[in-house]
């Protein structure tokens, strides 16, 4: 026992503060190494918040591709079936029969008995881009989006090529 008191008499009391010091240093970050995390996680929130800015208006993009290709697809059936095309564009989503459709020259024909196959899709919904109805010629069954007025999309393209 004497001689661990001996011993620990010995020691310096500097080297125990010191070891004490670098014990406490050790324990925290510098300033330097915050600084350099905070840089790094702006760099790649830079990088990657615009990547996301614009995915709202891009899905309702795709949305109303995929919304287009649908009504335009159920006008081609509704003509197939009875003739020509529907007088409105809710004619697509009846449950009954409607009795007339619209030639090319613009006059009511009746539909026969039998020819309507429908419903042709489940609803008629607004244009997702603008939130208005699509714009639909009874004529010729063009069905075009509300924002066709050459507008250009996030793609690049106009939306009237669509």
């Amino acid at each position: 026992m004497l001689s661990c008191a001996a011993s620990f008499a010995d020691t310096d009391t500097s080297e125990v503060n010191m070891s004490i010091k670098a014990i406490a240093r050790k324990r925290g970050f510098t300033l330097v190494e915050l600084l350099i995390v905070i840089i790094i996680i702006a760099v790649i929130a830079a990088i990657a918040i615009p990547k996301f800015t614009n995915a709202s208006l891009r899905s309702k993009e795709s949305a109303l591709k995929g919304e287009l290709k649908l009504l335009r697809d159920g006008a081609e059936l509704f003509k197939n079936d009875c003739g020509g095309y529907p007088v409105n564009l809710s004619d697509l989503a009846l449950t009954t029969a409607p009795t007339n459709y619209e030639s090319s020259a613009g006059a009511a024909v009746s539909i026969p008995s039998g020819a309507w196959k429908g419903p042709y899709v489940t609803n008629v919904d607004n244009d997702p881009v603008s939130n208005t109805a699509f714009r639909y010629t009874n004529t010729t069954g063009a069905i075009l989006n509300s924002t066709s007025d050459g507008t250009t999309a996030s793609d690049g393209t106009t939306y009237a090529s669509w």
